[in-house]
């Protein structure tokens, strides 16, 4: 137990640097859990338990990898924590981990590592033990993590015709693979909970793909087709959940002669879109967490 955390935000954006202390203890309507209330949308509103739910979010890609660790599971912990003292109550990150030198979720197609699993299963266990709810991407467009462009390889390994990373959205085979990665992170019993995936109120929303591509369609209309076809595969699995792609938005006025790049898009099996892109702000933040004369940096 940590008890009363001296806490340091420093935020540094654009040409200012704000230094925020805090000494707050962990409250218990922070740690309350959302046992048996899934976050719903109601028109444009997220709402929990009929009333209007207002998210303060943060990503955190790594923490399933950290969390198979025995020696880094507590940075986990702390950095959940903190995020929770802080305000958010929402955070993003990663279900999936393909064929990666370093800590592979999936080794092969249909074949997982249990270590990384039980990481997965105690960052849901920590995050619900914190009042926190989680979206969790299920697959990468860069190579980062395997990604789609390591669903291709393991089709073409197995004789499938595939001339780039873009196939992911449209052979046969890498779109199966795929739907069985759904079906066993939405399937997954956790280890300690004993609640499958599907079946957690505390996971806020799935997310089809973190920031998909498809430059060899530039009109969108591959990517459509995959995204309707793979949210409608979701939803045969989980009723529960809310669905998101994984986009990071759309040019507007700020660059209008790019607007004729936009995707045609009309939300078809999706519940919400999110927008990770910040334009002309650069923003970086490090939180430095002391505890009896310790000091980490969660980053």
């Amino acid at each position: 137990m940590l008890g009363n955390i001296q806490v340091f935000l420093l935020i540094a954006a654009c040409s200012f640097t704000v230094i925020l202390s805090l000494n707050l203890p962990a409250t218990d309507q922070q740690r309350k859990s959302a046992e048996g209330i899934f976050i719903k949308v109601d028109g444009t509103q997220f709402v929990k338990d009929s009333q209007p739910f207002y998210i303060n979010g943060l990503n955190a890609y790594w923490l399933m990898s950290r969390a198979s660790e025995p020696t880094e599971k507590e940075k986990v912990s702390i950095a959940l924590q903190q995020a929770s003292l802080l305000g958010t109550n929402v955070v993003r990150t990663w279900a999936f981990s393909d064929a990666d030198d370093y800590s592979p979720l999936q080794i092969s197609p249909g074949f997982y590592n249990d270590k990384m699993f039980k990481g997965l299963d105690f960052v849901l266990s920590e995050a619900k033990k914190n009042g926190l709810f989680l979206i969790m991407s299920l697959v990468n467009n860069n190579e980062e993590f395997g990604g789609k462009k390591q669903y291709v390889e393991w089709a073409r390994e197995r004789g499938q015709p595939i001339s780039s990373p873009d196939d992911f959205f449209t052979n046969d085979l890498a779109k199966k693979f795929y739907k069985h990665h759904i079906k066993t992170i939405l399937t997954r019993n956790n280890s300690i909970s004993g609640i499958q995936y599907r079946d957690d109120p505390t996971i806020l929303a799935w997310e089809l793909i973190n920031e998909p591509r498809c430059n060899s369609d530039i009109s969108g209309d591959t990517i459509q087709a995959w995204i309707e076809e793979m949210s409608a595969y979701v939803k045969t699995i989980d009723k529960n959940h809310l669905l998101e792609i994984g986009l990071e938005g759309f040019y507007g006025d700020y660059i209008v002669q790019r607007k004729q790049f936009n995707p045609g898009y009309d939300g078809v099996g999706t519940d919400f879109i999110s927008n990770n892109l910040f334009l002309k702000l650069i923003l970086q933040q490090s939180i430095f967490i002391r505890n009896n004369g310790s000091q980490a940096l969660v980053q």
